[in-house]
């Protein structure tokens, strides 16, 4: 299965020109044949809002929104998508991924865990982060600083994800490094999504990546570059959970002894 990352530079709250962006990513993953394409976080809107009313100026409802048909007609006849919408709600605006297979629209994931000042724009979703199957393999999705958190892709690989899709906008220096090891402790590929350019005065820092079940980089885009990389995977070689001939990184775990985890006091 080819698998892809798109680095792109979003314009802030240049809806026009966003678009124009994703549609060449869209043509050269389409001309490399690309099957799973996942893109950065907030393509369709830029990343550094001054303050709510640019955030509301460029969001969309998913999946009635313009970069939503755009991804959604890619996605035909064969194709999966996942790429980070500033999204419209009745009840809000939320950072989320909107993941579109086979030309419809899958699932959308409202990020759990938001960055900084996105909390003055964004309200955090309350549900746990989707698993998706296509062509006989099963997806994950998380949106960038999801990464600090072990549980979100924890609970993705328990509920069977053998591929996790990370549309981001990453601007700490290890987050990259931090998807390697997410990929190690639970035997599955990543796939970062990153953004690039300065926004603000806020730097982001490409390097968009994928990585395999054991934390090495298949595949990764410079820092400054716009455009994507892609590797062929085989998503079953995810099922084999044995870190050690004697050491299943599932069922050696002691929930019983992580109690403290879930704690919210």
């Amino acid at each position: 299965m080819r698998l892809a990352v798109g680095q792109m530079e979003p314009l802030l709250v240049d809806v026009h020109e966003n678009l124009s962006k994703l549609r060449e990513l869209l043509k050269e993953a389409e001309d490399n044949q690309v099957e799973v394409l996942v893109l950065p976080e907030l393509c369709n809107s830029g990343y550094v809002f001054e303050n709510l009313e640019e955030a509301r100026f460029a969001a969309e409802e998913i999946p009635r929104g313009r970069f939503s048909e755009e991804l959604r007609s890619w996605s035909k006849p064969d194709r999966l998508v996942v790429a980070g919408i500033c999204e419209h709600t009745p009840q809000g605006l939320y950072n989320s991924a909107a993941v579109f297979a086979q030309g419809n629209h899958i699932t959308t994931y409202r990020k759990i865990h938001l960055f900084l000042n996105e909390r003055d724009w964004f309200s955090p979703g309350n549900e746990e982060p989707p698993v998706v199957e296509f062509k006989d393999a099963k997806f994950g999705v998380m949106v960038c600083f999801d990464w600090a958190f072990p549980e979100t892709a924890r609970v993705l690989t328990l509920k069977g994800a053998q591929v996790i899709l990370h549309p981001s906008n990453l601007v700490l220096p290890y987050c990259q490094d931090a998807m390697v090891t997410r990929s190690i402790e639970n035997s599955v590929y990543t796939a970062t999504a990153n953004r690039v350019g300065i926004e603000r005065g806020i730097e982001f820092s490409g390097n968009s990546q994928i990585t395999n079940t054991t934390g090495i980089r298949l595949t990764t885009l410079p820092r400054d570059e716009v455009g994507i990389a892609f590797v062929d995977i085989d998503p079953q070689a995810a099922d084999g959970k044995m870190i050690t001939k004697r050491n299943h990184v599932i069922t050696d775990r002691k929930p019983e002894l992580y109690t403290r985890l879930t704690e919210t006091d």
